[in-house]
């Protein structure tokens, strides 16, 4: 296709299982080529940010400071500088600039923003798409060819999943071993415990009371809920005792 359309640098999506998006970036056909795995992709109609851009115009290529420390990044940034800067008089290119692409190294991986300049002040509003390559290989030649960098902290995505089978398994399987355990535990016979013959030592029985009966029974104190009636009462009771003294 690329030599079809007179073109040097192509970018090849490639999607496994529905799930997994793959990106190639090439110099045709000489090479060199890298595979990246696309990671943590929002659209613009996702994300709908306030940024915008004309149509056209060329934008800014801003990089971290890593690629230019490491030999691997170098190779990179250059292939990103051919691929997505705006070729010199190209013919539908215009003359201005209004946004800028950032390609930034955090986490063994390239994150990818997308943002707009504002003539007034020149900060930055984000326009997107935003996501994140994570590297696989660089080859020598174009989409094969010998191995330049693999990179070591790379991990496939089917071996992600794997791995959080298993730990899901695992976690599983130790709920059901604390329920066997647990049922274990309930069908074993008690074990029945001998008396001790000290365990009464300092237990000092109470002293024994007599039993009282009472024959007569007690007198019920009148139930006055207003305690002015019941000072009257008392006062009669005290008349009728001094008068029977007397």
């Amino acid at each position: 296709v690329c030599e079809m359309k007179n073109c040097n640098k192509c970018i090849f999506f490639e999607a496994k299982k529905k799930q997994d998006l793959y990106m190639w970036l090439s110099n045709t056909p000489q090479g060199p080529s890298a595979k990246f795995l696309v990671q943590n992709v929002h659209t613009l109609a996702e994300l709908k940010m306030t940024g915008n851009c004309l149509r056209g115009s060329r934008p800014l290529l801003s990089f971290d400071p890593i690629f230019d420390k490491e030999p691997h990044y170098a190779l990179l940034k250059e292939l990103f500088i051919q691929i997505f800067s705006t070729p010199q008089y190209h013919p539908k290119s215009q003359p201005f600039v209004d946004h800028v692409f950032t390609f930034t190294v955090t986490d063994e991986r390239i994150w990818f923003r997308n943002y707009q300049i504002i003539e007034e002040d020149a900060s930055l509003v984000e326009i997107g798409p935003r996501f994140v390559l994570n590297l696989i290989k660089i080859f020598q030649g174009s989409f094969g060819g010998p191995t330049l960098y693999e990179n070591p902290h790379y991990q496939s995505p089917n071996m992600h999943r794997r791995l959080v089978r298993l730990s899901v398994a695992a976690k599983f399987r130790e709920k059901q071993h604390v329920k066997e355990v647990q049922k274990i535990k309930k069908q074993e016979s008690k074990v029945l415990i001998k008396e001790d013959p000290t365990e009464v030592v300092f237990e000092t029985p109470a002293e024994e009371k007599p039993v009282e009966i009472q024959l007569v029974k007690p007198e019920s104190k009148p139930i006055v809920k207003d305690k002015k009636k019941l000072r009257k009462i008392q006062r009669k009771k005290q008349k009728k005792l001094f008068r029977t003294e007397a």
